[in-house]
């Protein structure tokens, strides 16, 4: 049976810190090297919820995408939600580790996990890494369709394989439009806007756009017509967290650790429902005709 450092070891081989952007809080955050570690818990937030479910699996070892401690803290009081899963986390000598942006630019990362979802051909990073001479690592993917698929059907396609949450897929452009290329990234994308229109994609899947980011993106026609799809932030790295358990799986049989690996089914996308508008204005275009939603949260696919 492994120790935590050593585990702790392998799976900075995956994912270096120096890797991540410099804003960021990744790495082990709890627990002691010396703990041996036989289940691993992989989970997109730490949040209590993901927390109790690593008590009740008895796992050793949480592994999240989200940061506990993304801008720092003074206390770890128990009386503050973050605190009470610092608490939890020690009481049941269970480590957590965090691997965010360094697993963002990855080889494979987080990215490469979603397109593998859509059954998206991989060309290269949106964002190359330029540390890497290969040029396999960096921020997004540039990927192909192996048959063009209208803009409306690959919204189907992403609210079919991504994992089911009260938003759905909110889809900007014509829904008929043909889509061969499209760049996709994990997490909030509108701060890659013009890389995408770097990129000569027909089509971006991503999360969090915003409204005025995403209307004046629209608005430019210079660059031709490019739809976005917007799906929920939490459905959009899922994915990576199946990646990353095979990872380790792979990781554990080399060296004969016998690791127990299991990967999160809880939804802890924050939103809890969906309701579509209905007040006449929403009939004027055909947004709403062309949005492609679930009305109801549920487990992933």
């Amino acid at each position: 049976m492994p120790r935590l450092s050593e585990v702790i070891a392998a799976l900075e081989t995956l994912w270096p810190t120096e890797r991540a952007e410099s804003w960021d809080a990744v790495g082990t955050v709890v627990g002691d090297p010396d703990q041996e570690v036989s289940r691993v818990l992989f989970a997109v937030d730490p949040v209590q919820e993901i927390v109790d479910e690593a008590v009740q699996l008895g796992a050793d070892l949480l592994v999240t995408h989200h940061p506990l401690y993304l801008r720092g803290t003074t206390t770890v009081a128990a009386s503050t939600f973050k605190g009470r899963v610092v608490h939890t986390l020690v009481k049941n000598d269970i480590a957590l580790h965090v691997a965010h942006t360094n697993a963002d630019r990855a080889d494979p990362g987080v990215s490469d996990a979603l397109a593998g979802a859509l059954d998206l051909r991989v060309v290269r990073p949106l964002i190359p890494d330029p540390t890497d001479p290969e040029g396999r690592r960096g921020l997004g993917r540039v990927c192909e369709l192996d048959h063009p698929l209208t803009v409306r059907e690959l919204a189907a396609r992403a609210a079919e394989r991504l994992p089911a949450t009260a938003q759905g897929i909110r889809v900007a452009g014509d829904p008929e439009a043909p889509v061969r290329t499209i760049a996709v990234s994990g997490g909030s994308g509108d701060s890659l806007f013009d890389d995408v229109r770097a990129a000569g994609v027909d089509a971006f899947l991503t999360a969090d756009l915003r409204h005025h980011p995403a209307s004046e993106f629209m608005a430019d026609r210079a660059h031709g017509p490019l739809a976005l799809l917007d799906a929920a932030h939490w459905a959009t790295e899922w994915p990576w967290c199946e990646l990353a358990a095979t990872q380790l799986d792979e990781i554990s049989d080399r060296h004969g650790w016998g690791l127990r690996v299991h990967v999160s089914p809880t939804v802890t996308d924050p939103w809890t429902a969906h309701a579509a508008s209905s007040h006449p204005s929403s009939t004027t275009r055909t947004r709403s005709a062309s949005r492609v939603s679930s009305d109801t949260p549920g487990a992933p696919n």
